[in-house]
């Protein structure tokens, strides 16, 4: 039968036709000017300088009625009518959208801005409300007869098509923002187009229903309902020749938005004098696309529209095989309701939604939806089947792969693959799906040739960081202070001149290029005087030595530091030597030791201490302590006894904190008596440790 006859036609033809919807392809940043179907924003600040489209062909069925398995139908005696699966639904649909993009370029007019040309020949089928039971009972070849209530159908088939322009800038390029935005204009020429709508239609087919005579009989149509429908021309008549429709154009628009999150954008901060310095490499780490295509409507302003009321009964099936076109039969046997001229068929108006990640350097994850903004029940627009997909690829110059994995509207989770080699792009969203699935209801394939010109990366020939384009010596690497160009050193100091705070005079590189002054003229250089404007010798780092009292004496030999003295008495006043000595012989007395040792006595601590607090009066005065015995004994055991003595007090007064450069110690022994040796009073006497001022 014709209606089992076109839907095998429609199935096959969306399996076997060498094209595609683009799924997946359009994802790629190296589609080209392919990226103004999705989004017109696209085409600038792309991959190419130019790209250039020789024929693309795309096409997408789909169907939730009939479901088969590809491998089954290549066997023989494979029967669809029998071996297909059915779904029926009180409401079934299904659609068909062939996509011809013809020859198309895009071009860089300046670093923000693109413009491209594209020809594109574009056919939507779309069928909605269609009763799947009433194709089920149709189908049913166990009986001739059938009757169905179908309620309501839709049915719209359009193809024309466009020559547009597209207009693309960046709006917003701060540091890692960036935003560019797009439109295609278009304009439309209606190759053809049909549509039919019905209302409460129920038909009744008795296959033996009317009596011809002579025993032989023919088939009988019972039918209910209206039924409107529009043409653009009477193409239903047996000697139609196909023509282009006159008065039958139009003007469509896309808008489109793009936003990348760059968040390296330093690594490509570049001279705006370079215009497509870095255009090789894909900037973002996410980008946000979102984009209305198809606002727009075709004008067929001789297209035919009628309606019919067609209650009728009994109405022999022989009249409608002999009656010269549908038109015609309908005029003969129903009740015209409508009759005019003139009709607008709406473009498939659609909302895209596109995010990409780039995941790195080459490999991406992107989702995306396509959604359509037409409603089922505007029976003069076309509309997209709504589509979300999740396609992870892999991207290059010259070679990309897709794994699209996509839900269609009633017909569930596809997936596909697709590629592009060069100048070759070919895929499809529902591939492997469609070879393993049993039950498959929908297809898809794409393929086409371009020729693409690709941005070059910056060459840098010197290796400096700054490319050719904007080095002013390419081939010797400088800084980019200098425009690319070695910076020279005069002075061959090791500090280029462009910091160098004395280019014609050598210096260190610490103190700018400049050498070190000596202000004082001490023979010491400022950077390490102390005092750079005082001379003074080295040994006091370059600073002068000050006489704090003005006694002549330097501080550094004034062991009186805030007292006026002599030089003889090393800064201090006489007067106040005599008494220290005095004060230190007072108690050097009761310094005593343990007989015939060298040990201290605990009772001495207290007076050692005392000591030690005026010494510790005069932080520079140096000290002897000489150590003295009697003469009994042997004259060896006293001098060893004299020292050992003059040593212990020495360690004593070292231990608790005099500093031991201010001390030496000596030993006499028997040598300098103050007493005779032969009384026992006086050799009391000579047994004793002095501690004297180092005059």
């Amino acid at each position: 039968m014709k209606k089992i006859t076109l839907l095998t036609f429609f199935f096959t033809c969306s399996l076997l036709v060498n094209s595609q919807s683009y799924l997946g392809f359009l994802t790629d940043n190296y589609s080209g000017v392919h990226g103004l179907i999705s989004n017109p924003a696209n085409i600038t600040d792309s991959r190419f300088k130019t790209d250039i489209n020789l024929t693309g062909l795309s096409a997408f069925a789909t169907n939730d009625y009939y479901g088969i398995n590809i491998w089954d139908t290549t066997k023989d005696g494979y029967s669809f009518d029998l071996e297909a699966k059915t779904h029926p639904k009180d409401i079934n649909s299904g659609g068909l959208n062939v996509d011809v993009l013809g020859p198309s370029f895009m071009f860089n007019l300046s670093k923000n801005s693109s413009l491209a040309v594209f020809s594109r020949a574009r056919a939507f089928v779309n069928a909605y409300d269609i009763n799947g039971n009433s194709i089920a009972v149709v189908d049913d070849d166990s009986t001739r007869d059938f009757a169905f209530n179908e309620g309501s159908i839709n049915v719209l088939a359009h193809s024309w098509a466009e020559i547009g322009l597209t207009y693309a800038r960046t709006l917003i390029d701060k540091d890692q923002h960036f935003v560019k935005g797009g439109v295609n204009l278009k304009y439309l020429q209606g190759l053809g187009n049909a549509y039919g709508s019905g209302n409460n239609i129920s038909i009744d087919y008795d296959a033996d229903g009317t009596d011809l005579g002579g025993g032989e009989t023919t088939g009988s149509i019972t039918t209910t309902g209206t039924l409107t429908y529009g043409r653009f021309d009477n193409f239903d008549n047996d000697d139609y020749d196909y023509k282009t429709p006159k008065n039958a154009s139009g003007f469509g628009v896309d808008l489109g938005f793009v936003y990348e999150f760059r968040p390296d954008h330093a690594d490509y901060d570049a001279d705006d004098s370079s215009p497509y310095q870095f255009k090789d490499k894909n900037k973002y780490k996410l980008k946000l696309g979102i984009s209305v295509s198809d606002i727009g409507f075709i004008n067929y302003k001789e297209g035919i529209k009628e309606g019919y009321a067609i209650n009728n009964n009994n109405v022999s099936e022989q009249d409608l095989e002999t009656a010269e076109d549908i038109e015609a039969f309908l005029n003969s046997f129903y009740t015209k309701t409508i009759e005019g001229v003139g009709y607008k068929i709406d473009l498939p108006t659609a909302l895209h939604v596109n995010v990409d990640w780039n995941l790195n350097s080459k490999i991406y994850l992107n989702l995306n939806t396509d959604f359509s903004l037409m409603s089922k029940e505007r029976i003069t627009a076309n509309r997209i089947a709504n589509v979300v997909s999740l396609t992870p690829r892999y991207e290059s110059k010259w070679f990309s792969f897709y794994l699209p994995l996509s839900v269609i509207e009633n017909n569930g989770l596809r997936m596909g693959a697709g590629f592009r080699a060069g100048p070759l792009y070919v895929g499809s969203g529902s591939l492997i799906s469609s070879f393993t699935s049993d039950d498959n209801r929908q297809a898809d394939a794409y393929a086409g040739l371009k020729i693409p010109i690709y941005q070059s990366h910056p060459k840098d020939k010197d290796g400096d960081g700054i490319v050719d384009k904007l080095d002013d010596c390419p081939k010797e690497p400088g800084p980019e202070s200098n425009n690319g160009c070695p910076v020279e050193d005069k002075d061959e100091d090791g500090v280029l001149d462009d910091v160098d705070e004395c280019p014609e005079v050598a210096g260190p590189e610490d103190n700018y290029g400049c050498p070190w002054g000596d202000k004082d003229g001490d023979d010491i250089i400022d950077k390490l005087d102390a005092c750079p404007d005082e001379a003074g010798p080295i040994e006091n780092k370059g600073c002068p030595y000050r006489d704090s009292d003005g006694d002549g004496v330097l501080d550094k030999d004034d062991d009186c530091i805030d007292q006026v003295g002599t030089v003889a008495n090393n800064g201090c006043p006489e007067e106040v030597m005599e008494e220290l000595q005095k004060t230190l012989n007072d108690f050097a007395r009761v310094i005593l030791f343990n007989p015939g040792r060298a040990t201290l006595k605990t009772e001495s601590a207290s007076v050692l201490f005392e000591i030690i607090s005026v010494l510790n009066e005069y932080p520079n005065a140096k000290f002897t302590i000489e150590g003295h015995t009697d003469s009994i004994g042997s004259y060896e055991l006293n001098q060893r006894l004299s020292e050992d003595r003059a040593f212990a007090v020495k360690a004593f007064l070292v231990k608790n904190g005099i500093n031991p450069g201010r001390l030496s110690a000596i030993g006499y022994g028997e040598k300098r008596p103050i007493a005779t040796n032969m009384y026992k009073a006086g050799r009391a006497q000579n047994r004793r440790v002095e501690i004297n001022l180092v005059k």
